[in-house]
């Protein structure tokens, strides 16, 4: 019943190294990275505004909006894409 694996070791042979050119190897890059610094901003942003609305006493539409417009101003200015420095 034991079958043979050896059918297996000829496998490695295939392999085929990437042939992706790095310019879309680094667009790729960029798109996660911007993806996930955005989803990121958007996140924080919906709880903060879900946790003030309804989780701090007293506060309500106007105090979540305030808290949650200055959080994507400073998360905007923290996250958006530096100009590269000239030496």
């Amino acid at each position: 019943m034991a079958g043979s694996h050896d059918s297996h070791n000829d496998s490695h042979n295939d392999y085929v190294k990437g042939e992706m050119d790095i310019h879309d190897q680094q667009n790729s890059y960029n798109l996660f990275m911007g993806m996930t610094k955005w989803g990121s901003l958007g996140t924080a942003a919906f709880v903060l505004f879900i946790t003030v609305m309804f989780a701090v006493k007293g506060a309500g539409f106007i105090p979540a909006a305030i808290s949650t417009g200055a959080l994507l101003v400073i998360g905007w200015f923290m996250l958006k894409t530096k100009p590269d420095a000239k030496h």
